[in-house]
């Protein structure tokens, strides 16, 4: 386990904002996990997990506690041979992962390749692998269920917290169980899907459960072949466009790769944080009565819903600088750091978007990044 003082938080979000944090934990290791919060323990210090920062602001005054960052490496293929047969028991709260450990800590960074048939594929993936790779992986094996998700920066184990997605995908749709750390009763267990409880943008890791678990690896299903048609719009548009006839998980990918990077700026070129804001979810009532007065709703298998960039778009934000904060000309879901130096200047360019959507709209727009405080 690697410790650090003194980091300033600015040094590890892509929106560059925030004070210094006291303490930084790299943890390398699942039982270094354990070994991470004993140490917040013993100096009676709060803890914050961190991954990428690409979706997370740090406050002025920075964090009096300890980050801990997952630095867990390690994609490997489970077959029904070599799975393993045990899991631990979540009613009961005993683990059964004490062999597991080796397991992980053992795993190859990135095993063999090996002649895949038409069923179902198991991929156990450590949660410090940068989660671009992770696809990246997948779609050279053709394997489906995450190709759209391509581009999303962040690690694999923040994947679930907030359950990512993007064009058509989520993890919820192929995620089969994670392997975590329970700081509650200072086990370690695996939770399955159904555990997680997900919804648009959420699971209890984010909401009930919060700051309890310690995402450590996440097993994901992934399936040879294509995702079905049709596909989201602005991928179907794409396909049209340049009249593809390849649809395998690689072209998907790049497909989707150069759609972002038409719209969205590189984290690591221009301080932002991804979508700002969180799309707004309407029932079917409101739904219809968004459409009646001209909105385009977008009616999928996650719901119905208005796209807040829209909605800022015709309030006439796109492009305008707002407090250090310039909204995005291509994608006025993101704003980018251009000058500000504080979270007030943040706050006060969030508050006035919010007002101003409200006011011609209706409609409240929710912040999507996490703030570390």
């Amino acid at each position: 386990m690697k410790v650090n003082e003194n980091i300033l938080i600015s040094s590890l979000t892509t929106m560059r904002l925030g004070g210094p944090a006291r303490f930084v934990l790299e943890v390398e290791t699942p039982e270094e996990v354990a070994d991470a919060y004993g140490f917040a323990e013993q100096y009676h210090l709060p803890t914050f997990v961190l991954g990428y920062g690409a979706n997370t602001i740090g406050h002025d005054e920075g964090f009096n506690g300890v980050i801990i960052i997952n630095r867990m490496k390690g994609i490997s293929i489970e077959t029904p041979t070599n799975a393993p047969e045990e899991k631990s028991d979540l009613a009961s709260g005993q683990s059964s992962l004490s062999e597991g450990h080796k397991t992980w800590a053992s795993a190859p960074e990135r095993p063999e390749e090996r002649e895949l048939d038409h069923s179902p594929i198991k991929l156990k993936i450590m949660g410090g692998e940068y989660w671009d790779d992770v696809v990246e992986y997948a779609c050279n094996k053709d394997l489906t269920g995450i190709e759209a998700l391509s581009k999303i920066p962040g690690l694999a184990g923040a994947a679930p917290v907030q359950n990512i997605g993007a064009y058509g995908q989520e993890i919820a749709d192929t995620l089969v169980e994670i392997d975590v750390y329970d700081t509650l009763d200072r086990t370690y267990k695996t939770l399955s899907r159904a555990d997680l409880n997900f919804s648009y943008r959420k699971s209890i890791l984010n909401t009930t459960s919060k700051n309890r678990y310690f995402v450590i690896s996440i097993t994901l299903e992934l399936k040879p072949g294509e995702m079905p048609r049709p596909l989201y719009n602005s991928i179907e548009q794409y396909i049209a466009t340049f009249n593809i006839t390849d649809y395998s998980p690689m072209s998907i990918r790049n497909i989707v790769s150069t759609i972002r990077a038409n719209k969205l700026p590189d984290p690591l070129v221009q301080a932002s944080a991804g979508s700002f804001f969180k799309n707004i979810y309407l029932d079917e009532s409101a739904a219809d009565a968004a459409e009646a007065k001209g909105y385009p709703v977008y009616r999928g298998k996650d719901g119905n819903k208005i796209n807040s960039g829209w909605l800022i778009e015709q309030a006439g934000l796109k492009g305008k600088l707002i407090h250090g904060f310039r909204v995005s000309d291509k994608a006025a879901l993101v704003l980018i750091n251009e000058s500000a130096k504080s979270y007030q200047d943040l706050a006060n360019a969030r508050n006035e978007i919010i007002g101003k959507v409200y006011d011609k709209y209706g409609f409240w727009l929710e912040q999507e990044p996490v703030e570390l405080q």
